[in-house]
């Protein structure tokens, strides 16, 4: 468009052909009216084509500016398209990097989560492994204790020589009556048993009778299909009323509870504790004098019974830590049970490989137990 203007500038100020001609004619030349009206011809020419050369230019230009903006506007729409392809490429580019950043934290907070979890299976399994070695400990002093006694029990006597100490009805009266008293004269006492024995004929040994209770036989043979500790079935909740609860019912009823449970779950300790170790109650401490001048016992007071007695084992529930010092009386009702409970635990995981008849009159043999621990009667080792 300037160019064209410039253009149109230059020829308004070109002056025209001829146009300083004089239009008179001169005396002296007589052809001078033919060169004008030539000079006119040509400057009408000149002016069409100046016109034509102006309207060409124009027509240019405008084409011109036509191509270029169209080249303009498909320059202009190549780069929308380019910026809306960026624009894409950065919004898929933030959505990786955002589903990158959540999987990097779910992955740090599974691998935390995984290594607590580790850390809390490590400690339940040590704590799991410790409770089992101390079961497993007291396990094996229950089991030294039962070979012990099993080995004091097959000392039998025969109708040849029987034994004394079994059968004390066997023995003599001047002899329990020298055991008795004091001691006496070495050779006078001799002689007085050695002629007393002579005397004295040894009674029969007295043997029991059993007979099977249908009752009981038919709940034992029924438990005995699928056995379990649970105790809503017909066996154990006879036991549990008429043998377990009575033996374990002590006078501190709180504390009693919670040595039933302990039975039951099979986490209770029983151990020998020494004199030194005694707690002394000074309201109930007695000491008295004993044979030859010895001092006996401390006498303390029973945690489940609440009486002075001398307490000679303690016990602890579970792994509290908590010890109670228990009587011998106290000692032989829980001894009872715990007894008939591992007999009990033996046949359901099926190590007693006996007669059902066999293991029934075990069963009632610790059922005698508890009676007789639970009316007061114990043996004197404890």
């Amino acid at each position: 468009m300037a160019s064209q203007a410039n253009f149109e500038e230059d020829s308004q100020k070109q002056p025209a052909i001829g146009h300083w001609k004089p239009l008179m004619p001169s005396k002296g030349n007589k052809e001078e009216p033919e060169t004008v009206v030539q000079d006119a011809g040509g400057v009408d020419e000149t002016q069409s084509t100046e016109q034509l050369n102006v309207s060409r230019l124009r027509s240019s230009s405008v084409e011109i500016r036509e191509k270029g903006s169209e080249f303009l506007k498909e320059e202009l729409h190549k780069a929308q398209k380019e910026l809306k392809l960026k624009d894409k490429e950065c919004e898929r580019l933030s959505k990786v990097r955002e589903q990158l950043e959540q999987e990097l934290e779910e992955l740090t907070a599974s691998l935390f989560e995984e290594a607590h979890k580790m850390v809390r299976e490590a400690n339940t399994k040590q704590a799991a492994s410790e409770k089992q070695l101390r079961e497993a400990r007291g396990k094996i002093d229950m089991l030294q204790a039962e070979v012990t006694a099993l080995k004091t029990l097959v000392i039998t006597s025969t109708p040849s020589s029987p034994n004394r100490e079994l059968h004390p009805q066997l023995q003599s009266p001047s002899k329990t009556g020298f055991r008795k008293g004091h001691g006496r004269n070495k050779s006078t006492s001799s002689a007085v048993v050695s002629a007393a024995s002579q005397n004295v004929t040894p009674e029969p040994v007295s043997r029991e009778c059993k007979e099977v209770d249908s009752i009981l036989f038919a709940e034992f043979q029924a438990w005995k299909e699928s056995p379990t500790l649970d105790k809503s079935c017909s066996f154990l909740d006879r036991i549990y009323r008429e043998d377990v609860g009575p033996c374990l019912d002590f006078t501190k009823q709180e504390l009693s509870e919670l040595v039933r449970v302990a039975v039951e779950q099979n986490t209770l300790t029983i151990e020998p504790v020494a004199s030194q170790t005694l707690p002394m109650v000074k309201v109930s401490a007695e000491e008295c004098g004993g044979p030859n001048g010895f001092r006996s016992q401390i006498v303390t007071k029973c945690a489940l019974s609440g009486l002075p007695r001398t307490c000679k084992h303690r016990i602890m529930l579970g792994d509290s830590g908590n010890y109670y010092y228990i009587s011998p009386s106290c000692r032989a009702r829980i001894t009872a049970v715990c007894n008939f409970f591992t007999y009990i635990r033996y046949i359901q995981q099926g190590l007693v490989r006996q007669d059902v008849e066999l293991m029934y009159w075990e069963v009632m043999r610790l059922r005698r137990e508890m009676s007789l621990a639970k009316l007061g009667f114990y043996p004197s080792e404890m």
